[in-house]
């Protein structure tokens, strides 16, 4: 992942409202939700839900899809993976042992590998 999509996804999530509803969108699976769905459970105006799927949208980190009458918003995995992993790359100097898969336990200074 390049820095500046890092820095584009980071700062699509750094609204306590579309971190809520990518979370939602996460925890709902790979089926997604309606729009809709995801406004009642957030408690969101149609209006500003709209708007903050599209800097969610812009960034990559959700994608829809017109089912009928019903717009079906889901995570993007992938791109929530490449960030992960983009924040993780340089983890504990690069070594490739220093904590389990899915945490990043930095090594005390000084300890040795």
């Amino acid at each position: 992942m390049e820095t500046e999509t890092a820095l584009s996804a980071l700062s699509a999530l750094s609204h306590e409202s579309r971190l809520s509803a990518f979370r939602q969108l996460v925890q709902a699976g790979p089926d997604g939700m309606s729009v809709g769905e995801l406004r009642e459970r957030l408690e969101l105006p149609p209006a500003t839900l709209s708007a903050h799927l599209n800097v969610l949208r812009a960034a990559g980190m959700v994608d829809d899809q017109r089912e009928g009458r019903v717009i079906r918003v889901r995570a993007n995995y992938a791109q929530m993976n490449a960030l992960l992993a983009y924040l993780t790359e340089n983890c504990c100097a690069g070594v490739a042992d220093c904590g389990p898969a899915s945490s990043c336990t930095p090594r005390k200074s000084g300890a040795q590998p």
